[in-house]
């Protein structure tokens, strides 16, 4: 009969090996938040850049199992309790306003991306990617759609490559956004509402509706979460598109478990099932399985690698920005 000591004998085995790799990816993830919190600059892109600093521990054995794991598996923990983040509250108050923009927006920028990266010779996954980047949240969006995709050759550098240009142009969004739409004479609930549907990342998103005001930081915020909202929706579609089309055979579609729970914490959150503390406890640690996972994905790519996919991916997510940005305003003109 198997002791106790021989059932806990293969985890300790287990963890031994994911703990190097666990703990260097978290080091980086804390560094890229005490530069981020004293510079200003967006976490994620300070986790990526430090990542790639350290490219050289993808092939250290006694790190690569423990980097991949934090990459894939922690990814998708952090991608679930995003659910806590949100309420159907939030999203009803809105209106049926902005619901539609945020819907028209979303469904045209997908379908725009996938159609500029097929003109471009590009894969239609990629166009998916970008899109969705753009589309609803930048880079938390460009993880959890770059787990349902199909696993191409380009598949790891072209994640990387999405979250480092959406977060950047987001960044710039973030600056440029609330002078240009005040120049075109909105006032600061309509700047919220675009605010909220063209900015890529949550945190540039509330410090650029913040900036201009009070009521434009709310509304923007909410907004912003309605996008949110809409990535589960987005992840299982895309989780059934994706395996149908690499499934001759027609066999069932196994669905992504992280979805199913992002779901569940979502609805648990709207019915007051979770307390205040702990769902702020599960946005926090969200937000460090998401930083950490970006970090270990910057280590296993090499920048060489991913600049070498050209300058025609920068091309479509710069444009998917910017059909975005004029689309918002137009279907805002007209509602």
């Amino acid at each position: 009969m198997m002791t106790d000591h021989a059932r806990l004998l293969p985890l300790r085995e287990t963890a031994g090996k994911l703990l190097p790799g666990i703990a260097v990816s978290f080091t980086v993830a804390a560094a890229a938040t005490f530069l981020s919190e004293h510079y200003g600059a967006p976490v994620m892109l300070f986790a990526l850049l430090l990542g790639m600093s350290l490219h050289f521990l993808a092939a250290e054995p006694k790190c690569a199992p423990g980097v991949e794991f934090t990459a894939k598996k922690l990814l998708r923990w952090g991608i679930a309790l995003l659910g806590a983040r949100i309420t159907f509250s939030q999203i009803s108050s809105l209106g049926t306003g902005p619901i539609a923009l945020v819907i028209v927006c979303l469904v045209s920028t997908m379908g725009f991306g996938v159609l500029l990266s097929r003109m471009l010779g590009r894969r239609w996954s990629f166009g998916v990617l970008t899109g969705g980047a753009v589309a609803i949240c930048g880079a938390s969006a460009a993880l959890a759609i770059s787990a349902v995709l199909p696993k191409d050759r380009d598949h790891e550098q072209n994640t990387l490559f999405t979250v480092i240009a959406v977060t950047s142009l987001s960044t710039v969004a973030m600056i440029v956004y609330p002078i240009i739409f005040t120049a075109l004479g909105f006032d600061n609930g309509e700047i919220g509402v675009l605010l909220g549907a063209t900015i890529h990342d949550v945190a540039q998103v509330v410090g650029s509706g913040y900036a201009v005001s009070d009521e434009t930081g709310d509304i923007a915020t909410y907004v912003k979460l309605l996008r949110v909202a809409m990535l589960p929706v987005v992840i299982i579609l895309l989780a059934f598109i994706a395996t149908r089309r690499d499934r001759s055979d027609g066999a069932s579609v196994p669905w992504p478990l992280f979805t199913v729970a992002f779901v569940a914490i979502l609805m648990a959150n709207s019915f007051g099932l979770i307390p205040v503390v702990i769902a702020g406890l599960m946005v926090d640690t969200s937000r460090w399985l998401l930083v950490g996972a970006i970090a270990a994905l910057g280590i296993k790519t090499s920048l060489q690698a991913m600049f070498a996919l050209g300058p025609v991916n920068l091309a479509v997510v710069v444009a998917e920005t910017l059909f975005l940005a004029v689309l918002a305003v137009l279907v805002l003109t007209l509602l």
